[in-house]
């Protein structure tokens, strides 16, 4: 680095570099290349953190202020937001954190950290600094899940819905749903399930169950079908419905398929149709309405076995604080029985209120 400012005496980024190495001159380095480059923000940055190591603050905040004055980009707000923190300048901190957000970078995470340290509060947070801006918002959403925030998630999730768009944001709004549903804030989660039905981000299938011919490919949603795999099992939508095939070593007790349903307490009917092949009677194989949030079992239908197409149907009354349910189709090996072979082709499902 000597070398080249001596044959590039004007060269202020290589006294930028030396800058690094040479600690004992940092400062006559770093002063040198700005009043070779006025508007190398950097250097303003790096020389204002040795003025305020060595307890000059106001010449620091100079300095920081400078290097606004020159790049309004990310860093010189992040820089003057951490160095009003810790002169314990809350208004003066918020103020550049709201600014630091407003231009926010690839990687905002930390911004969000350092106004964490001030105010482990989301409201707050949301408040002060949050805007309209989809970059921003998702990143606040990650940010918010990683600390398990899901009330904050919940209220903060409609912005990106209307703000974002459906290719970039769906996948975070699905797995948002997911974690509500997870933490058995299934109301939260029928809600922004809703919204990405009325936004049509999803088909908005008024059906209940959703996708209940099984004609499309789930979404990987708590609110659409999830599909579990295990040896010797493998389920999948095709023509004639949702088909099944047990080779006899799956497990012994297994979900089938499943997805949550919001209903209003009451009572209702769910209606099914299927046929089986080389299924005996005593097959395992029934529906379950089941209370998420208590992991209680409402209903059990009767074991699945007709080598024709047939309907059947199983009542269920829902009880008042068991709005968000699961409806699963689980396999559970009869005693006395061997494991089933053979095919399950579900055609349709219907829930309905009875009147």
């Amino acid at each position: 680095m000597r070398q080249a400012i001596h044959l590039v005496p004007d060269g202020w980024q290589y006294y930028m570099r030396l800058a690094q190495f040479d600690r004992q001159h940092t400062q006559q380095l770093l002063t040198t290349a700005l009043l070779l480059n006025r508007y190398d923000a950097q250097a303003d940055i790096e020389l204002a953190l040795q003025f305020e190591a060595d307890g000059d603050f106001p010449r620091a905040e100079r300095l920081l202020l400078d290097a606004y004055d020159v790049d309004h980009t990310y860093l010189p707000r992040w820089s003057l937001a951490n160095f009003y923190l810790r002169r314990d300048n809350m208004p003066a901190f918020w103020a550049w954190a709201r600014s630091a957000a407003n231009m926010p970078a690839d990687e905002v995470r930390p911004l969000f950290e350092l106004c964490w340290r001030v105010s482990p509060d989301p409201e707050k947070i949301t408040r002060e600094i949050l805007n309209q801006k989809p970059e921003l918002i998702r990143q606040y959403i990650g940010f918010l899940l990683a600390k398990d925030q899901l009330m904050a998630v919940a209220d903060v999730a409609p912005r990106l819905l209307r703000n974002g768009d459906v290719e970039s944001d769906l996948p975070q709004l699905l797995t948002v749903i997911n974690r509500l549903a997870a933490g058995r804030d299934g109301d939260a989660a029928n809600a922004l399930w809703h919204l990405l039905m009325a936004q049509h981000w999803v088909v908005a299938d008024a059906s209940v169950p959703y996708n209940a011919n099984f004609l499309r490919d789930p979404l990987p949603v708590s609110f659409d079908w999830s599909l579990p795999e295990y040896p010797g099992l493998h389920s999948w939508p095709g023509s004639s419905g949702l088909e099944t095939e047990f080779t006899g070593s799956q497990p012994e007790d297994c979900t089938i398929a499943d997805q949550i349903v919001a209903l209003t307490p009451g009572n209702y009917t769910m209606t099914f149709s299927y046929h089986t092949a080389g299924i005996p009677p005593d097959t395992g194989i029934h529906w379950q309405i089941v209370d998420t949030k208590s992991n209680t079992v409402l209903t059990d239908s009767a074991d699945l076995s007709s080598d024709a197409l047939i309907s059947a149907e199983v009542v269920f009354s829902v009880p008042a604080d068991a709005s968000v349910l699961r409806l699963r189709l689980a396999y559970r090996r009869v005693l006395g029985t061997p494991r089933i072979s053979g095919m399950l082709v579900v055609s349709s499902t219907q829930i309905k209120a009875n009147s």
